[in-house]
């Protein structure tokens, strides 16, 4: 009996002591498994956050009106290149381009991170509007004029990798459109005697302060100032007085 008893005593013991030896080894076990789930997790968390392109007002906005442009979801740090694209209603392309770096939190605010000088991009320092007023024309001497008013320009932005030459590694892009008249503005066209001219009149109920809008060299009837005159409360006329028509 008494064999028996440490027969008994000596496999409890044995048992005890496996199972001793065996917590801390499911302890480690569950650790690993759940810092792996972790790593997974923040893996696919950080590649899910591509880069976009954010505007703000966010589709569409008027022509003169101030345009806030973002991108987000970039590394901290990371060296980008914005560039610019319009193409006008005769098919020409006007481009420009901006060399940045993002800031810790991976996001770049034109409102506060400066154009970087020195990299070949087509303006540098803190200008949150400088892509558009830099729009240069890929073949020399033409002009940027909107003919159509009641049709808007298509902006392109694209977001490249690093300041190398262009075209990079595409990260994001994004589309805005900038228009001319705002909604309730009336367009009338004026054809009487030998008058040749566009009147535009704002929303609201008037009376109005007026303008005659009278262009300059070339002559015809362009109408893209009138219009936006119009936007903020005159009541304008784009008129001719040569190269328009019969005149």
């Amino acid at each position: 009996m008494a064999l028996a008893a440490r027969g008994t005593l000596h496999r409890a013991g044995t048992f005890c002591a496996q199972t001793l030896l065996l917590r801390p080894c499911h302890r480690l076990l569950r650790r690993g498994q759940a810092r792996a789930r972790g790593d997974a997790a923040a893996s696919t968390t950080t590649s899910s956050m591509a880069p976009s392109v954010q505007f703000s007002p966010a589709q569409r906005s008027l022509f003169d009106e101030p345009l806030a442009i973002a991108v987000q979801g970039l590394c901290p740090q990371q060296e980008v290149t914005l560039r610019l694209s319009l193409q006008d209603e005769g098919g020409e392309l006007f481009q420009s381009c901006a060399r940045y770096q993002a800031e810790s939190s991976g996001e770049l605010d034109l409102t506060r991170s400066p154009a970087l000088p020195g990299l070949g991009g087509s303006f540098s320092g803190l200008e949150p509007m400088g892509l558009f007023w830099s729009l240069q024309p890929q073949k020399p001497f033409r002009r940027l004029v909107k003919r159509d008013v009641q049709s808007p320009f298509c902006l392109e932005l694209e977001v490249f990798e690093g300041h190398g030459p262009l075209p990079s590694r595409l990260l994001a892009r994004g589309a805005h459109e900038r228009g001319f008249l705002r909604d309730g503005v009336r367009r009338i066209p004026v054809r009487e005697g030998r008058i040749r001219a566009t009147l535009f009149l704002p929303p609201e109920d008037g009376p109005f302060p007026g303008i005659i809008d009278i262009y300059g060299t070339g002559g015809g009837l362009p109408e893209y100032r009138a219009s936006l005159l119009a936007n903020h409360g005159f009541a304008t006329l784009a008129l001719a007085y040569y190269g328009y028509e019969d005149l």
